[in-house]
């Protein structure tokens, strides 16, 4: 049976966080087949992220099965609008329950931007579930923390232009895909501000690790720096992207597909 270029978007099935929020998963392929888990970047979602950009069509004719989730805040999952709700450890622990509820593990991991970094902290508390995992665009430093919150918060509560540029190219972002809710986004990055998330301290995953990142991202050279940290790091630059396109580009595909089956 051939596999469409974007597959259908099937029915969220839904899991509950270790709080009570509902959290929104899909899953494509076979039953029998490797695992790859996809956990998208902020303000995007399984959709925006993976179906749409070709990833879960690729992933099916390689023979993957693809259990997408919407971390809590976008998609289909539950969006609180508290700050304390979206600190790294929760998300962690979102994934955790997934997993959980799935029965599945090991799985292959593939995150991009808030999902990298997300994956990151997975490789290391859930190491013996997770066998390989592509992180593409990890973000450097505290996460969201180029976004101006007050600006954010001045825009929301009373449509006050976002004159600060990071902010704006988040905001359009979260506008862009319909089932963004613009506060539940800034809750969350308010929550990624709590604590110490700094993914460059503590113990790199020790498993094999693809780094991708676009040439023309503001991270690029943060994100290779944290590539070298790893003992089983492996990093590739996607030509001519920045930030909010790489997702799509054709090398990332082709080189994190690769990687996911064994691949250096």
């Amino acid at each position: 049976m051939s596999i469409p270029l974007i597959p259908e978007m099937p029915e969220p099935v839904y899991v509950m966080s270790e709080e009570g929020f509902r959290l929104a998963t899909y899953t494509w392929g076979d039953d029998d087949a490797p695992v790859v888990l996809a956990v998208h970047g902020f303000a995007s979602s399984c959709r925006d992220n993976w179906v749409s950009t070709g990833w879960v069509g690729g992933l099916l004719r390689e023979g993957f099965r693809v259990l997408g989730i919407d971390q809590r805040g976008h998609g289909m999952s539950e969006k609180p609008v508290e700050p304390r709700n979206y600190q790294m450890p929760l998300l962690v622990s979102d994934v955790e329950a997934i997993l959980d509820t799935y029965m599945i593990d090991p799985v292959l991991y593939l995150g991009y931007s808030l999902g990298a970094r997300v994956g990151w902290h997975v490789a290391v508390d859930l190491g013996d579930r997770i066998e390989r995992a592509v992180l593409g665009g990890i973000p450097d430093g505290r996460p969201l923390g180029r976004l101006d919150l007050a600006q954010a918060n001045a825009y929301l509560e009373h449509g006050t232009p976002v004159t600060d540029q990071a902010t704006q190219n988040y905001v359009r972002l979260a506008e862009r895909v319909p089932e963004n809710d613009l506060g539940a986004l800034i809750a969350l990055a308010g929550g990624m501000r709590f604590g110490d998330e700094n993914p460059d301290m503590g113990r790199p995953p020790q498993q094999p690790v693809l780094v991708a990142t676009g040439t023309e991202d503001r991270i690029f050279d943060d994100s290779k720096q944290l590539a070298s940290q790893l003992p089983n790091g492996t990093f590739v630059e996607i030509e001519g992207r920045h930030h909010f396109n790489a997702p799509g580009a054709r090398d990332f595909k082709r080189f994190g597909i690769d990687f996911l089956r064994g691949g250096a």
